[in-house]
């Protein structure tokens, strides 16, 4: 979560809040709705912490499906992970097993990929999931190009140089046991280069595997694998900002399949403008105004003629009376003083564009700043009547003054 700072300082970034519920939970809100699902494993390299322990005894009982968390020795990349954790995927017998990576946010079309599967593949074939993305936007990922009949993956490309395809991949798979006869000839290969190069620390780079360029590569054209293209909605959360976008898709969702994680008007309460979540124990003086695209966590404190849009604030955080609060990442306990503005640049997609992704922004550009989302971490205080814009503020500071385009150490 190394583009998720400050914010992955105080979280591991698969349990940063997104439309009011941990990102992670809308996958796994996802795949308990599967019938026949029988368990859920989360794979990565985060030390088990305290937090995590806390999300998985919760999702557990919510859900009702056991979910276990695997910690990798190493980094292994996209397909290292699940071949280290082979005998736990296959320990159930399952027939089949959906791949999904952390830091997407979609509407997650499981079953439809599986009802697909049923469809056009055999029993033994992999599905992708696909979406369209611009001609331009297309070369940040992996690229698919598929019969227009079959939709049998013909070729793939991760991140080309040049235009190959409009269908991107969206990190989300439906595989069966036999996938890993796949992964396994690329571990073989890896440990055959690794004895023919010399005074290499060998073992560990062997296990090392990126679905994409090692397996989807070799896969392609070959009869096997597949794309499911949906028209649903799906983005990256690589940043910062794109979690205020994906937070925007999902309370949108909302309306269908959450409607009561909504806030609605009421008589006494705040004005609610457009699509806005607030943790129940939040304290919000009636005559703020928030939203839209406004996610409130717990225990939050909202004052009197507090206007908030497009923002997500965490819980314990603290706006006193007249605070402007746009475009922005509000931290942990973080407190904004009275009449204060704090404001960022929104990066959202071009919305004239249906196809429009993203763009995972570098932080400076030509020597400076990138005008982006205003991120608060974890108790910060912004005294009263300054203006703090497109900046980053680190953990635990305390401003005296206006800031402009800065990164706040």
């Amino acid at each position: 979560g190394t583009r998720f700072r400050p914010l992955s300082f105080e979280v591991p970034k698969p349990l940063f809040p997104v439309a009011g519920v941990p990102m992670v939970q809308h996958h796994i809100e996802a795949c308990a709705k599967v019938p026949g699902m029988k368990e859920i494993l989360l794979m990565g390299f985060y030390q088990p912490h305290e937090a995590l322990g806390r999300f998985l005894v919760s999702a557990q009982q919510e859900f009702r499906i056991p979910i276990r968390y695997l910690q990798e020795y190493a980094a292994l990349g996209t397909g290292g992970g699940i071949y280290h954790f082979r005998d736990q995927i296959l320990s159930g017998g399952p027939e089949a097993f959906f791949v999904l990576n952390a830091d997407v946010c979609s509407e997650f079309p499981l079953q439809e990929m599986l009802d697909f599967r049923q469809q056009h593949g055999d029993a033994h074939s992999f599905v992708m999931l696909g979406t369209t993305a611009n001609r331009t936007q297309a070369l940040n990922y992996g690229c698919i190009v598929a019969n227009a009949d079959t939709h049998e993956v013909l070729h793939y490309v991760e991140k080309p140089s040049t235009f190959v395809s409009e269908i991107i991949n969206c990190g989300i798979y439906l595989f069966t046991p036999a996938i890993f006869q796949h992964i396994g000839d690329v571990f073989q290969r890896n440990q055959q280069e690794l004895v023919l190069e010399e005074n290499s620390n060998g073992w560990q780079r062997a296990e090392v595997i990126r679905l994409e360029q090692d397996v989807f590569t070799a896969l392609a054209g070959s009869g096997k694998l597949y794309v499911y293209k949906t028209d649903g909605f799906w983005s990256q959360i690589k940043s910062a900002g794109s979690a205020i976008y994906a937070s925007r898709l999902y309370l949108n969702q909302y309306s269908q399949c959450h409607p009561e994680r909504l806030a609605q008007n009421r008589p006494g309460g705040p004005i609610i403008r457009g699509n806005v979540y607030i943790h129940p124990t939040a304290s919000i003086d009636s005559t703020a105004v928030l939203g839209p695209n406004v996610s409130i966590g717990k225990g939050v404190t909202v004052g009197a003629g507090v206007r908030v849009r497009e923002s997500i604030v965490l819980h314990g955080a603290s706006l006193h009376d007249h605070t402007c609060v746009l475009n922005t990442i509000v931290g942990w306990d973080s407190t904004i003083g009275r009449w204060a503005r704090v404001e960022g640049t929104p990066s959202d997609p071009n919305p004239n564009d249906p196809y429009a992704k993203i763009d995972s922004e570098t932080l400076f550009r030509d020597g400076r700043l990138t005008p982006s989302i205003t991120i608060l971490g974890c108790s910060v205080t912004i005294p009263a009547e300054v203006v703090i814009l497109n900046s980053i503020v680190l953990p635990h500071k305390e401003l005296s003054r206006s800031y402009k385009n800065q990164i706040i150490l």
